[in-house]
């Protein structure tokens, strides 16, 4: 929901915004004060189950789907910019039309970024050592790499584009500008340039969901949530280890049934929650390790446990663990053990809430709705001839 807090940013008065969504959000955008339209989008479960058998996101005939509706959305609305954020048929259907495009993205799929593949959970890595599936993922990453950006290859031959070089990151990113929501001082390695910048942590949070309530009693209070493409089941295990631990646990189920009940008073479970807010009563945030959450935790300072289980949240969470701003466990060597012993360590040491609050501290404090507005003005000024067609 990266797009509708940006297009929640714009001037109502200078800019006319047309947001496309999926029929099931439409309860999120509910107060949205612009024009809403639904849009057809893979099931998130069988966006799952291809990231667990190693396939590409989207298959072929998923992605000309994509880019016959996004034509159709085109024509009928004349925009002046696209933006997007992982639809990855607009890098096709916004040149096809001749429209500029911003993708909204993550710094570590920058084609700068040159750091290998890390090893997501699968079939295989459940039952063998990491040390061994491991070497072999490496040996087998560049292979992978053309296979998952086959897709897309095939989709821009099929209407006459040039190729991406069956690079997945050029895949995944490609734009006439690229904006990174993450802080760059996690990214060092990757530099603003003209196709490319940071604007920093894009925040968002339902308006709607629980009243949370926070506790004024001793102990730590920590925030719980997997996301709508976490593994729920995970709950049952972090937070009784919580518990055990005297904290104060406050869980978003992002509307799926809690997979336990709860052992202490001082845990609450809400479907969901204004993130941002509980971020900033937290001393703790245990999430997937995706951007959307953990940037809500640095944002405010808060350090964060992220239990991974696909490729982009391993991207995130290793900057992330590498900074110092918390520490990351395999979702698939997620025992009780592992979980007591990092969340302990987070909660005890002051360094890691230290480390989150210097990012915090590198923040541009330049407004979100100037720099997104300055650069979807720049970009209409010079149109889509102007800017790399990829």
């Amino acid at each position: 929901m990266r797009p509708f807090a940006l297009a929640r940013a714009l001037d109502p008065d200078r800019f006319e915004v047309i947001l496309c969504r999926p029929a099931a959000f439409k309860w999120l955008t509910s107060d949205a004060g612009f024009r809403v339209v639904d849009l057809d989008v893979q099931l998130a479960s069988v966006f799952a189950r291809r990231l667990e058998k190693l396939s590409p996101v989207y298959d072929f005939a998923t992605l000309k789907r994509y880019v016959e509706d996004d034509l159709a959305l085109i024509d009928a609305e004349s925009p002046d910019v696209i933006v997007g954020d992982f639809r990855l048929s607009l890098s096709v259907s916004a040149r096809l039309r001749a429209i500029p495009y911003i993708s909204i993205c993550d710094a570590h799929w920058s084609t700068e970024n040159k750091a290998p593949f890390p090893l997501p959970v699968l079939g295989i890595t459940r039952y063998l050592p990491i040390v061994l599936v491991e070497p072999l993922f490496g040996l087998l990453s560049g292979f992978a790499s053309r296979f998952h950006a086959a897709p897309v290859e095939r989709l821009r031959a099929h209407y006459g584009l040039p190729s991406l070089g069956f690079d997945t990151r050029r895949c995944y990113t490609d734009a006439d500008l690229r904006l990174f929501a993450n802080i760059p001082m996690l990214f060092p390695k990757v530099y603003p340039g003209a196709d490319a910048t940071y604007i920093g942590p894009i925040t968002w949070f339902p308006g709607q969901g629980g009243d949370p309530v926070f506790f004024d009693e001793d102990g730590p209070l920590v925030y719980v949530t997997m996301g709508s493409s976490g593994n729920p089941r995970l709950l049952a295990r972090i937070v009784p280890v919580l518990e055990h631990l005297d904290c104060q646990v406050i869980v978003a189920t992002a509307g799926k049934p809690p997979p336990f009940t709860p052992a202490s008073a001082r845990t609450r479970i809400f479907d969901y929650l204004p993130g941002d807010l509980v971020c900033q009563h937290a001393q703790l945030v245990v999430c997937n390790g995706g951007s959307p959450t953990t940037s809500q935790a640095l944002a405010n300072g808060v350090p964060v446990l992220g239990i991974a289980q696909n490729m982009d949240q391993f991207f995130n969470m290793q900057a992330i663990a590498s900074f110092g701003a918390g520490l990351v466990i395999r979702a698939d060597r997620a025992s009780s053990s592992k979980l007591r012993d990092a969340a302990a360590e987070l909660l005890r040491e002051c360094w890691f809430t230290e480390r989150a609050r210097k990012l915090v501290a590198s923040v541009s404090p330049g407004s979100l709705a100037a720099v997104f507005s300055r650069h979807v003005l720049s970009l209409c000024a010079g149109g889509a001839d102007g800017h790399s067609q990829g």
